[in-house]
């Protein structure tokens, strides 16, 4: 039911934020349409909905970036309106992104109280000394262990994300805003965050908390509320709703199984790896069939992500044998691992799998523009064609292959990342974090896609910091702690309790 406007500013308001019919369009676009999100004091609200439901839009509004075209927000009992971030983070409002906003040149401590520094001299120099200690406690109440004098250039993917976490929290906010704050941190790191947001409820602070993850919505929130389409669905309590139920509503149609088995009768050794040794890993051993799926797993740090880049010719080696279908392989450069049949799906889609300003087509087809070459020119019209096919093939939801990367979902960009890679038809294919960030129907596609691929005969690693991924898709887990192989175990024997055990050394 909609509301007249002008009664809330009246009213003996329930809660301590609502969001009142908002409605916002871009071109072409309806981003949102008469939603409404009513979020209380000292509890976890989570919200959830495919990619381009609409919910970061929402946020958007909530935190001053965008003005809605129409709607009401109410704070505490009174209707207000954020012309800009600060205004929003003046009345007591913080927000966790989750593409990651770092100032890389700078240090961690400049980085968590940017904008927000303390100071003497009625405000005219900065108290470093204060602000220093004041980022060390702020990361000790993480559990992180991160010298505040490094550049944030110098950060993993993970340790920036915990960054961010510590800098929304410098704000002593009222409404703490997580979209996706567990996307590029281990269960480890999730565990600490889930306790910093049980802390932040009995201070009294509402969390508003987005998340494509099913665990983690039914761990820590008290409430979840579902978008679709740029419209609201329904809040429900969470002890009240299943699995299977919130998952037809956040996709609107029932989805029969994320994980679908398979029967595939595993093949020659197509990869091999003896002794691989590098600056973050050591003495790594393993091989992988075609026709399998080789899971590994680990906590933040351990190693995985190091050991496929070196194996993909992106870090070096300084000792060990890689072999390709029983053959040793030299690789010194991405360049060589494609000729030798290896794709490489990097976990960070943003900043190393697309150039996020050029269109669809011309991402598609980047890693391969040799295929489509006549001596020194490139056949524009093979080459679209080509980019054509795979939008097809892996169901982009695009405009057209000129619409520029950045304006799609991340489903959308992780799938076009996917269908570059594929392009090459490697024999080898690696996939780090290969749904980070996505909603849960992009999930069950991707998952399916990764399936065919090992009916096909294609030989396939994968890296997941989601234990249920790796449980449900993967024939054989390897778990690394501190740069060394812990444990291989088998997918269908094992279960989450004993991988943590492994990962944790």
């Amino acid at each position: 039911m909609k509301h007249n406007q002008a009664i809330f500013a009246t009213m003996n308001f329930p809660y301590l934020l609502s969001a009142v019919n908002i409605s916002k369009s871009f071109p072409g676009v309806k981003a949102l349409d008469g939603v409404d999100l009513n979020i209380e004091k000292g509890k976890v609200h989570a919200l959830m909905g495919e990619n381009g439901a609409g919910k970061s839009t929402l946020m958007k509004i909530l935190m001053g970036m965008l003005a809605p075209d129409s709607g009401q927000i109410i704070f505490k009992g009174q209707p207000v309106h954020f012309n800009s971030v600060h205004d929003a983070r003046n009345a007591g409002f913080a927000m966790i992104h989750q593409e990651l906003q770092p100032f890389p040149e700078l240090s961690v401590a400049e980085n968590i109280f940017m904008g927000n520094e303390p100071s003497f001299f009625f405000g005219e120099w900065i108290n470093r000394k204060k602000r220093n200690k004041d980022a060390q406690l702020l990361l000790a109440a993480l559990g992180v262990k991160i010298d505040i004098t490094r550049q944030m250039k110098t950060l993993s993917v993970a340790e920036m994300q915990m960054i961010e976490i510590a800098k929304a929290l410098s704000y002593h906010a009222e409404v703490v805003i997580m979209d996706e704050p567990t996307s590029a941190i281990s269960d480890k790191e999730t565990a600490r965050l889930f306790r910093i947001i049980s802390d932040l409820k009995q201070r009294g602070i509402a969390v508003i908390y987005i998340s494509h993850k099913m665990d983690e919505i039914s761990r820590i929130a008290d409430t979840v509320s579902v978008m679709r389409d740029g419209r609201y669905i329904g809040t429900y309590p969470v002890e009240a709703i299943g699995k299977e139920d919130l998952i037809s509503l956040i996709v609107g149609r029932a989805l029969k199984s994320v994980f679908e088995k398979r029967q595939v009768a595993r093949g020659r050794v197509a990869l091999s790896v003896n002794g691989l040794s590098g600056e973050k890993f050591d003495g790594i051993s393993f091989e992988v069939h075609s026709g399998e799926i080789l899971g590994i797993a680990g906590l933040m740090g351990a190693g995985r992500t190091d050991v496929v880049n070196a194996i993909f010719g992106l870090e070096k080696l300084s000792s060990g044998v890689i072999s390709v279908g029983g053959k040793k392989a030299v690789i010194r450069s991405p360049k060589e691992a494609i000729q030798y049949g290896i794709g490489l799906i990097t976990e960070d889609r943003k900043h190393t799998g697309l150039v996020l300003p050029m269109n669809v087509a011309h991402n598609i087809t980047l890693a391969a523009l040799k295929k489509f070459c006549r001596g020194p020119f490139i056949d524009r019209r093979k080459e679209w064609a080509a980019a054509a096919q795979q939008i097809q093939r892996f169901a982009v939801k695009t405009p057209s292959g000129k619409q520029p990367v950045n304006f799609l979902s991340g489903g959308n960009q992780q799938k076009i990342v996917i269908a570059k890679v594929l392009l090459n038809d490697p024999d080898i294919i690696i996939l780090d974090e290969p749904t980070r960030g996505i909603d849960i129907g992009a999930k069950a596609e991707i998952y399916k896609l990764v399936n065919e691929l090992a009916e096909q005969g294609k030989a396939i690693i994968m890296i997941s910091s989601e234990l249920p991924e790796i449980l449900g898709m993967c024939d054989r887990i390897l778990v690394m702690h501190n740069g060394k192989i812990t444990a291989e175990l088998e997918g269908e024997k094992t279960n989450q309790e004993e991988i943590m055990h492994y990962a944790m050394g």
